[in-house]
């Protein structure tokens, strides 16, 4: 009888320390800036604050290529080949897409077993970029949407 009550405490001691260490995150300290003159006020039920918790949990495994913080998104992508000469084709294509559009980000990656790609933008849907693929399709033909890890977009413009 000792045994079921000492595991019982056990797992629900466990259970408690395990939900104590999650971060719990309010939307109003979300949208709070240090040093900003006016306050917010939001009022919601606390469940869209448990959701926002836990999408901000599992947004943190979210890395770019890189390695940097990201959320999945879409990017063009105007080259991909796995020739022997991949890598400087790949630098000259990016090279050649920056004097031409030079206000856009361009990203040289590279995936085993040897495939070379250029990605650009970062876009959350399709719609956002479906102006820059037409632009881009007049001087790369081959251009297309692909799902990708991208930069999170800056909110202060």
């Amino acid at each position: 009888m000792s045994r079921k009550i000492f595991f019982l405490l056990l797992v629900t001691g466990l259970t408690t320390a395990f939900c104590n260490a999650q971060a719990f995150i309010r939307t109003a300290d979300l949208f709070s800036r240090p040093g900003s003159p006016g306050t917010l006020v939001i009022d919601q039920s606390s469940g869209v604050d448990t959701l926002i918790s836990r999408y901000i949990a599992k947004q943190k495994d979210n890395k770019t290529s890189d390695g940097r913080q990201g959320m999945n998104g879409w990017r063009i992508q105007i080259y991909y080949s796995s020739v022997r000469t991949a890598r400087e084709e790949s630098n000259k294509v990016m090279l050649n897409f920056l004097n031409k559009f030079g206000d856009m980000k361009a990203y040289v990656q590279y995936t085993d077993p040897g495939w070379y790609m250029v990605r650009v933008g970062n876009y959350r849907t399709t719609t956002e970029g479906y102006k820059d693929l037409m632009m881009i399709k007049k001087e790369f033909p081959d251009a297309y949407f692909v799902l990708d890890k991208i930069f999170f977009p800056d909110l202060i413009r």
